[in-house]
């Protein structure tokens, strides 16, 4: 029997692993400073992990001679770990590049869901942030653009559409296949892993050079347009964009085809009254009622990043 267990934790990876190799119950190894190996009759875990401030991710590999074996070390691990454990909801990023050799690998980053997005950070959203999120997630449409210049909250956005997801399937684990790098696409690898694997969505930042129209030259859009609602279907899987090109004429119509695109999102910088109120809200989210207000904070500017006001809120106090 094989089984696989995914959990977050508060205390350092050190910590949590000295935790499992205490226990009377099996023969602990630690081979490497992330690895743990627990060996029993019947019974091989491994388990390895990433710290990542505040808190640290890790898997663990069961191996059982029969499934009773395989749940009772699973609920020994969680009952062992229970005191440090993250229990809010939380997603995998499943991170795909290209190294230096020319050889495709992937990483896996654990995150918690736990963005808060204002809905006057993005005034474009008509109804606000979760209806829209909500919108998405129901709808048939796999395909989402979010097209703005940097600091516009694109990644914001992505990000608490991934927790919303995890908060759905709360009983399930929740992951999302990621990338930024060019190279990673220019195989079939990539898609294939999606097709047929368990992954919630495919997100690919800064993704001007896949959503050009295919007029120019782009071959790697065909790839998307297949698994959107192609032959090979994404069977109700998101697929989301993000890219800084300026302009709607530089974006493949296919791609924004109505059934197959649910939004192409236009997002902005925000307007002074719109960066002083949403200044003064996440102000006093944080408790902080007093200060100056944020255009004395910041330099004289037509209009304001997401990032410039997140990061003047955090530091207009002392």
């Amino acid at each position: 029997m094989r089984r696989r267990l995914r959990i977050a934790a508060r205390d350092p990876l050190e910590s949590l692993f000295d935790r499992l190799i205490k226990d009377p119950g099996w023969r602990g190894y630690r081979p490497e400073p992330n690895r743990v190996l627990l060996d029993a009759n019947g019974l091989f875990v491994e388990g390895s992990g990433t710290t990542r401030s505040p808190h640290c991710s890790c898997v663990f590999h069961i191996l059982a001679a029969d499934e009773s074996t395989a749940a009772a070390a699973c609920a020994r691990i969680m009952e062992l770990l229970s005191p440090v454990l993250i229990t809010e909801p939380a997603f995998t990023i499943e991170w795909h590049f290209v190294s230096s050799m020319g050889s495709h690998h992937h990483a896996l980053i654990h995150e918690l869901a736990n963005d808060v997005l204002h809905d006057g950070a993005y005034p474009t959203l008509r109804g606000g942030v979760q209806a829209f999120i909500d919108a998405y997630l129901t709808a048939p449409e796999s395909i989402l653009v979010l097209q703005g210049p940097p600091g516009t909250g694109k990644t914001r956005l992505i990000r608490a559409i991934l927790g919303a997801m995890a908060r759905r399937q709360r009983d399930e684990e929740t992951s999302a296949m990621f990338t930024g790098d060019e190279r990673a696409l220019t195989s079939d690898e990539f898609f294939v892993r999606f097709i047929t694997g368990d992954s919630a969505a495919l997100v690919i930042e800064d993704a001007d050079h896949l959503l050009r129209p295919r007029s120019s030259g782009n071959e790697s859009l065909h790839r998307f347009l297949t698994i959107a609602d192609g032959v090979v279907r994404a069977q109700g899987r998101k697929i989301i964009f993000s890219t800084n090109l300026p302009n709607i004429g530089d974006l493949d119509d296919a791609l924004l085809r109505p059934g197959r695109c649910f939004a192409h999102l236009q997002l902005r910088q925000l307007e002074p009254p719109e960066a002083e109120q949403l200044f003064a809200l996440i102000r006093g989210n944080t408790g902080i009622d007093a200060g100056p207000p944020f255009t004395a904070l910041s330099a004289n500017a037509r209009n304001y990043p997401l990032a410039e006001i997140y990061r003047a809120a955090r530091v207009s106090h002392p």
